[in-house]
């Protein structure tokens, strides 16, 4: 029998009282600070029963508190009801709130504890400081999240396979060699890198040791001399995958031995690491001696900018994604229309299917949301077999999606009227598009950032005296994560780096509106920055739109757009129809001729 929410909040606390403890930080991490994480680090899931990608827990003795944002406010009041744990709303661009809670609650000589593991370098240095302020110190150096956590599943085990060249595209060896220029441009003579979609990308391996990310639990530690070292448990390669790595200059380490080998740097050695991507626990085993240069991830950037050849793949991806919605969306319709009852689980069930048909088809790149009527104005709602919708011929369904193929990953969004809809749906869901094609069509100059893009595509709903809690656009990997840095289009927040937008970087741009306990709408497409124009005021980038797949105009008050607005919609469901109608047939076609004909 599982263990109730509140007695796994008392048994941290005995840990805590048998240690000391004041207060105990459980954030959302693993040794990697990844978005997603293996069962083995879902200790803040575990002990408060909230199961969004993000949130943190704070615990004293006697208040509990997990911090999270406009996203999942309406589902942590579910899942946190009874529990004891008080939902604690994350404002924008207030992400040190709960910091400033822990500050209030404790005192003069107290003790607060995070794991080691489980905590960045950087966010360490901003508790200390903070708590500092209290008279009170941070300890890493204690798991007590694993003192209380009974039965905690054990580490991943999935295999680790090779990213073929040619959908690949670059060789290893040419991505180390880029790396290590990057790095003597630094003087680093050492660069420790623990984020695995860079680990993974550098390697060109793929694994499935998170659910829905092609990624494997790994460190890399490459040297300028020309060797590297990948720390990884031995039984997840093949002997093949091994000489390959091999020929590359990659030796294989257990990946429980990156201290030993980080305990071996001299103080003649510069360590290159990005203190936001490195947790406490690896980095301690460095010498004090040992010279650092803290930056990021010189590969983060890398891989953001896709090339010519990951495009190719990317664009034939959209086009096999695209005819594959188009068969579950036109057989959701025409199941409907028959009288059959479907339920929200049944749209996840149609989409996998029909991806799952598709050439090269990996797996999904995120758990699917279908929510219909209130449950879409959950941005990450999911439907489970204890609690969904039945579809109704009425109203609408936010359908959000995506798929993971050896081309590359997808991201999409469609809002889908079942039957009559009201004015303010209509209206609605006319802002929200309004507003992304009004980003999608726009042109910026070179060095322009998505922070200052993303008011384009919210001025619609401001007009209206309308908003969302999300950012607008994220990065998106290349048989990677589907969430992907540095980039993103968001609104600007006090402090944060600027980085600009540069042609082959691949964003989402998903506006959205939500009111509770009536519906939700976003619309979402991938784009490509591209170059646009070169003008006496220097060079100006646009966007090429890559998802294929129509919008259900009958969501859409026609009325609402403007000619530009309609002109584009035209253009975009033109491109759709010529792209798709070739990898369709008979009803499929059909229904993709009649959702692609001209407003």
């Amino acid at each position: 029998m599982s263990t109730p929410i509140p007695a796994r909040i008392v048994a941290l606390r005995d840990a805590m009282t048998k240690n000391g403890i004041a207060a105990c930080i459980v954030p959302t991490a693993d040794p990697h600070l990844s978005e997603y994480l293996p069962a083995h680090w879902k200790a803040r899931e575990w002990f408060s029963g909230f199961d969004g990608s993000a949130g943190i827990l704070m615990v004293t003795a006697k208040a509990a508190g997990l911090w999270t944002d406009s996203r999942y406010f309406s589902q942590a009041e579910q899942q946190l009801a009874g529990t004891g744990i008080a939902l604690m709303k994350q404002r924008p661009g207030q992400a040190a709130e709960h910091l400033t809670w822990l500050q209030q609650h404790l005192h003069q000589g107290d003790v607060a504890a995070v794991a080691g593991d489980s905590v960045s370098v950087a966010t360490q240095r901003q508790i200390e400081r903070l708590l500092g302020a209290a008279g009170a110190t941070l300890r890493v150096d204690l798991d007590l999240p694993d003192m209380a956590w009974r039965d905690r599943p054990a580490l991943p085990h999935a295999p680790v396979f090779e990213h073929p060249l040619n959908y690949a595209g670059t060789s290893r060896a040419e991505k180390f060699d880029k790396l290590r220029n990057a790095m003597r441009k630094q003087h680093a003579t050492h660069h420790l890198i623990s984020s695995l979609d860079d680990v993974a990308w550098l390697t060109n391996l793929r694994g499935s040791d998170v659910e829905c990310n092609p990624v494997f639990l790994a460190h890399l530690l490459v040297e300028v001399s020309g060797q590297a070292t990948l720390f990884i448990d031995r039984d997840k390669l093949k002997d093949d995958v091994v000489a390959a790595l091999g020929a590359d200059g990659i030796r294989i380490a257990n990946y429980a031995t990156l201290g030993d080998s980080l305990g071996e740097l001299k103080a003649s050695d510069t360590l290159l690491f990005d203190p936001g991507r490195v947790v406490s626990d690896v980095l301690k085993a460095v010498a004090a001696d040992v010279k650092r240069i803290e930056g990021p991830n010189p590969s983060t950037a890398f891989k953001a900018i896709k090339s010519e050849n990951e495009l190719a793949h990317i664009r034939e991806v959209m086009r096999r994604d695209g005819a594959a919605l188009v068969r579950a969306f036109r057989r959701l319709e025409e199941r409907l229309t028959a009288g059959m009852t479907q339920t929200e689980l049944d749209v996840d069930v149609l989409l996998r299917d029909e991806r799952s048909a598709q050439p090269e088809f990996v797996g999904e790149s995120f758990a699917t949301i279908a929510g219909y009527m209130e449950n879409g104005a959950l941005p990450h709602y999911r439907a489970t077999p204890q609690a969904h919708n039945t579809l109704q011929r009425h109203g609408l369904l936010l359908v959000d999606s995506g798929g993971q193929y050896l081309g590359g990953t997808t991201d999409i969004t469609r809002v889908l009227a079942l039957g009559p809809t009201t004015s303010e749906q209509r209206r609605d869901a006319t802002l929200v598009m309004k507003g992304m094609i009004a980003l999608s069509r726009a042109r910026f100059p070179k060095g322009a950032s998505g922070p200052q893009l993303d008011a384009l595509a919210r001025a619609p709903l401001w007009a209206a005296g309308m908003d969302y809690g999300h950012g607008t656009g994220h990065g998106v990997g290349y048989f990677l994560n589907v969430h992907e840095g540095p980039h993103s289009v968001r609104p600007p927040v006090s402090g944060a780096t600027l980085v600009a937008l540069e042609p082959g970087m691949i964003t989402s741009i998903e506006p959205g509106l939500y009111k509770p306990a009536r519906h939700g709408i976003r619309h979402e497409n991938l784009a490509v920055v591209v170059e646009a124009d070169q003008t006496e005021f220097g060079e100006f980038y646009a966007f090429e739109t890559l998802t294929l797949c129509p919008f259900d105009r009958r969501a859409l008050e026609p009325g609402l757009l403007s000619p530009d607005d309609r002109a584009w919609l035209d253009d975009y469901h033109a491109t759709v129809r010529a792209a798709l109608s070739p990898l369709l047939e008979d009803a499929d076609l059909a229904w993709l001729e009649k959702h692609c004909a001209p407003l």
